[in-house]
Parts: structure tokens; sequence; C-alpha cells
């Protein structure tokens, strides 16, 4: 017997212990302490995130809710990047079994197949990250996600996507880069899709964890990169190495969370348990969508204070981006599946984002209205 036919026996047997306990206590007062005594079903959970990031506190928020919701009846062990498997692995280590959830995001498993990073960095087409998530939910992402993990790439494992993250900034630069010429040539940090858009504008590209970012731009192995958000970022110490912060950009522009759960042990859990895992992943990007914008407000405004010059990314080089997803677009449709996805997509942003604009009123001009001469835009 394997080890992960092992891991799976100890928790049907901790589930058959529950049920047998639990009939007992309704027949005799003289069971109850057993089931007081019964011990939590302990999950193994691992992230692709430093213990110090701003994401492994909203990893918890998703294990303080199972715990909450469970009854104690369940707990995550809650594990940072690199504990068990590095950052980029945790897809693997779920299937394998050797962890059992992992919190992380598509584009860390994109050198198994392109189309990862269509489940969030792929082309944004027009719509923003609560429009993509809402397209996993409701439009068809969430069989095209399962079609691609367990038919296509024989992976053992059950996937789910949580917060819509803001979009992320174009980074951190030495220097201002104000149009295509300004960073053609640059030794640039990013993941997934976004690689291949920013190497055909003329960027040398290096995919690497969050953690390895800063070590890498003193070293000079990279010139310029981006992480995430402004709370990461000033955490890991991006303002130490870079002065310019270039915020809005279509390189990474509708990105959720992934979480990751070894099938076999999410179809033998009992219904209960199972619903609540799969559940508090839709009440932790509540949670974690109130965290994101407190934290990345106040730390955008804590770097500015600091001397961070921040800026909002060039026109041209926005442009440029579009036009360099077109051309990756031509691409990536020659895959079979990957079109697909494309399609569906773009049926989903046409038919939503036409509402969505349409009905949104133009909340910079109340933002200016209300607050005159902050916007640098």
């Amino acid at each position: 017997m394997t080890s992960k036919d092992n891991k799976t026996v100890s928790r049907r047997s901790f589930l058959r212990g529950s049920a047998v306990l639990g009939g007992a206590a309704a027949g005799s007062t003289l069971a109850a302490p057993a089931v007081l005594a019964q011990s939590p079903l302990v999950v193994r959970m691992q992230t692709s995130w430093p213990s110090s990031d701003v994401w492994q506190e909203m990893a918890q928020d998703y294990a303080d809710r199972v715990e909450a919701m469970s009854g104690g009846r369940m707990t995550i062990d809650l594990l940072p990047a690199g504990a068990v498997v590095g950052a980029f692995q945790v897809m693997d280590g779920v299937s394998d079994g050797v962890i059992d959830i992992a919190h992380s995001v598509c584009a860390y498993w994109y050198g198994k197949h392109k189309g990862a990073s269509m489940f969030g960095t792929g082309p944004v087409l027009g719509g923003n990250p609560t429009t993509l998530l809402s397209w996993f939910y409701a439009g068809g992402g969430d069989e095209l996600y399962r079609e691609l993990t367990q038919d296509i790439l024989g992976l053992d494992v059950i996937g789910y996507l949580g917060m819509p993250m803001p979009a992320q900034p174009f980074g951190w630069f030495k220097n201002e880069v104000n149009t295509v010429a300004d960073i053609e040539g640059f030794k640039y940090r990013t993941v997934g899709l976004a690689a291949d858009l920013l190497q055909g504008m003329g960027m040398s590209v290096a995919q690497l964890p969050g953690g390895e970012i800063v070590p890498a731009m003193e070293r000079g192995v990279i010139d310029a990169f981006e992480f995430n958000n402004p709370t990461s970022d000033r955490r890991f110490g991006a303002q130490d190495v870079a002065e310019n912060y270039y915020l809005a950009s279509y390189h990474q522009a509708a990105e959720q969370f992934e979480f990751i759960f070894n099938r076999p042990f999410l179809e033998d859990l009992d219904e209960d348990l199972r619903s609540i895992l799969v559940y508090a992943v839709e009440a932790s990007a509540t949670a974690n969508t109130a965290k994101a914008l407190d934290n990345y407000s106040r730390d955008l405004a804590e770097l500015e204070a600091g001397g961070t010059k921040v800026h909002r990314t060039s026109d041209e080089i926005l442009q440029a981006q579009l036009e360099g997803w077109d051309r990756l677009i031509e691409e990536l449709d020659q895959d079979e599946y990957i079109s697909r996805v494309l399609q569906s997509q773009r049926d989903w942003v046409e038919r939503v984002t036409y509402y969505e604009l349409m009905n949104t009123p133009d909340y910079q001009l109340a933002y200016e209205h209300y607050f005159p001469g902050k916007l640098k835009l």
C-alpha cells in the first residue's frame, strides 16, 4: 500500500469513526466524552507565497472559515512556499497527494500547458477580473479548466478560482519608461502568457517566484519586474531596488487566486465537509477583496510618502500591449483547446461587459468631483 493509499484510508477511518461515535452518542450519554475527544481532520495546504506575504494572510482567511464552518471537525495546516514543494510545483504536489490543497495562481503551472494562463493571465479582451471570475462559475470556464487539468494533462486535481485580483501594475523600474523604445532590451520578471506578450514587445523575460525577485534585481539578473500589488511589493522591499512604480497594465489585467484540491481526497470526504472546503473558496473571496483594497491602497500611499514615484503606464505602452495581445491571440488560436477557451471568453465578455460598460457610471468623474486635483493622469 502506498503512502497516498495510507493517507486516504486514515481519512476514511476518521470519517467512519465520527459517524459511529455520533450514532453511539444518540443512544447513550456515556459516548458523549468520546465524541468530544475525537481529533479533527487535519488538512495539509501549501501556498505559493512567502510566510510574510499578504497573500499568505489571505490563504489564512480561507483556513479560518473552513475551521469555523466545520465546527472544528476540520482544520487546515497552512504552509508557505517551499515547506513541502516549491512555489511553482504546487500543482504537481497536489496531484501526487503530497499536499491536499494548494493556494496559488494558474500562471505558475503555465509550463505544463499555455492554456493554464487563460484562467488568469490571458488576453484581457475588454473584461475585468470579476468578469473573468464570473465566466469561470457561470460561463463554462469551470468545465474547460477541468478538461485541461484532468483530461488533457491527466492531473488528479479539482480546482476553483478565488478572489478577483485588481489589475497588476506594470511594475518597478529604475528610470522612467514612457515609450515602447524605453523598455526594449530590459530583463524583466513576470509569469504566464505575460512573458510571451512582453518578449514580443522587446523585453527579455525571466519567470521567477516572488521570493526570488528582489535578490535577482540586486544581482542584476533582471532590470525591472512586476509581482502583483503594492502590499506584496512593499513587504519584500521593491522600493529599495527601484524608485519608479508604474500602475495600470494589460499584461495581467484579470487574475484570480487558484485553489487546487487533490481529487481523491476531496471526493472521499463526507458531503458536508466537501461542501465546506468548496464554498469557503467563495467566502474567502469576499474577505480577500476587502483585505486587498484596504492594504493595497494604504501601502501605495506609504510608498509614495517614502519617496517612490508612482505613475500610470503610458497610453503608448498600453496600446502596444493590446497590439501584442492581438499577435499572440493569432498564435494561441492555432491550439484547438486554447481556441475554444478564447471563444468562450469572447462570447462571455462581449455580452457581459457590454452590460457592465453601458450600466456603469463614470467613477473617475465622481472621484474628481469630490477629490479635485488628486489623480495623477
